[in-house]
C-alpha cells in the first residue's frame, strides 16, 4: 500500500461509523450495511478523492445509492414471492438486531444506535418504499439537504421533500410511543420471561398489551408468523416455554431483550417494545442463517 493509499484509507475510516449507521437504518441488516460500506470504500479506492470537496458527503451519497439498489432488489424479490403460496409471511420480516450486554456498553453498538433506532422503528421503515426510506433516513436522521437527496432518487428537491413527509407521517402513525426508563422496561420483560418459564397464562396476559403484535422471523427454515392480540401471543409464548430457561438477558437495539441459546447455540434473539407498563411489540429473529451472521459474543461469550 502506497503512502497515498494509506492516507486515503485513514480518511475513509474517519467516516466509517457514520456510513455504517446510515446503511443500517436504510437496510435493517448489519451484514448488508457492512457490504454497502465496503462497496463505498472500493469505489473510493478506485477513483481516489481528487476533485471531491466534501468526502463525507460524497461517501454518504455512494452508500445511499448502493442501499437504494439493495432495497429495490429486495422489494422486487418480495413482489415475485407474492406469486407463490398465498400465506407467504412477508410482513413477518424482522430486521437484524444489534445485540449487546445488558450491564455494559459496546462503543461500536453505541455508534450504530447513536440517536436510538429500536426494532419497532426499523419494522416501520420496512413498510416504506425504497425512495421514501432513503429520503426519511438521510434528511430526518442525518440532516442531508433535499437538494442532495433529489438526484439519488431521481426526483426534484420538492418531490424528495414530499417523499420524506409521507414517510414521516407513516412512522408517526405506526411507531408506538415507547417508555424510556430502561429499568422499568427490564422489569416488564423479566416478568414476561418468568411467566413464560412458569407456564403462567394469566401472568403473561398481565404484561401484554391487548393489541400486542408478535413477529417471528424463521427465514427459510420454517414458517414465519405475525401474531396479534394478547391471548394469541400468550399462547405462542407457552408453546415455546421449554426454551425460556435458556434465555439470557441482553440489550437489543438499546432496549431490554433476550438471546435464547440452549447449549450456547443461538436459537433466537427477542426484542421487546414496552409502552404504558406493558409489552406492545415482540420481534423474534429465529432465522439460523441470519443468526450465524450476528455478533452475539457480548452475550454468549467467545
Amino acid at each position: 500500500m502506497t503512502e497515498h493509499d494509506e492516507w486515503l484509507a485513514e480518511r475513509f475510516e474517519g467516516h466509517r461509523a457514520r456510513l455504517r449507521a446510515v446503511a443500517y437504518r436504510m437496510l435493517g441488516s448489519t451484514s448488508e450495511a457492512d457490504d454497502a460500506v465496503q462497496e463505498a470504500w472500493l469505489r473510493l479506492s478506485r477513483s481516489g478523492s481528487d476533485g471531491v470537496e466534501n468526502l463525507g458527503g460524497w461517501l454518504t451519497t455512494v452508500v445511499a445509492r448502493v442501499c437504494l439498489n439493495m432495497l429495490r432488489s429486495r422489494r422486487s424479490r418480495r413482489e415475485e414471492a407474492l406469486e407463490g403460496p398465498h400465506d407467504e409471511p412477508l410482513d413477518a420480516r424482522v430486521p437484524d438486531p444489534v445485540v449487546g450486554r445488558l450491564d455494559g456498553s459496546d462503543p461500536e453498538h453505541e455508534a450504530l444506535l447513536a440517536d436510538g433506532v429500536g426494532l419497532a422503528l426499523l419494522v416501520v421503515l420496512e413498510t416504506l418504499t425504497p425512495a421514501e426510506r432513503l429520503a426519511f433516513v438521510l434528511h430526518d436522521t442525518f440532516g442531508v439537504p433535499f437538494a442532495e437527496i433529489a438526484p439519488i432518487v431521481g426526483r426534484t428537491p420538492v418531490a424528495a421533500r414530499q417523499l420524506a413527509s409521507r414517510a414521516r407521517n407513516r412512522v408517526r402513525g405506526a411507531a408506538p410511543a415507547l417508555e424510556t426508563d430502561l429499568a422499568h422496561q427490564r422489569e416488564v420483560v423479566d416478568a414476561f420471561l418468568a411467566a413464560s418459564r412458569g407456564g403462567d397464562f394469566g401472568a403473561l396476559l398481565a404484561v401484554l398489551d391487548p393489541d400486542v403484535v408478535l413477529r417471528a422471523d424463521n427465514g427459510a427454515a420454517g414458517a414465519s408468523r405475525l401474531v396479534r392480540g394478547a391471548r394469541a401471543v400468550a399462547g405462542q409464548a407457552l408453546t415455546y416455554s421449554r426454551l425460556a430457561p435458556y434465555s439470557r438477558p441482553a440489550l437489543v437495539n438499546g432496549a431490554p431483550g433476550a438471546v435464547t441459546a440452549p447449549g450456547g447455540v443461538p436459537r433466537a434473539v427477542m426484542g421487546f417494545a414496552v409502552a404504558g407498563g406493558r409489552i406492545v411489540e415482540i420481534d423474534i429473529l429465529a432465522d439460523p442463517e441470519r443468526l450465524r451472521r450476528l455478533d452475539l459474543s457480548a452475550v454468549l461469550g467467545g
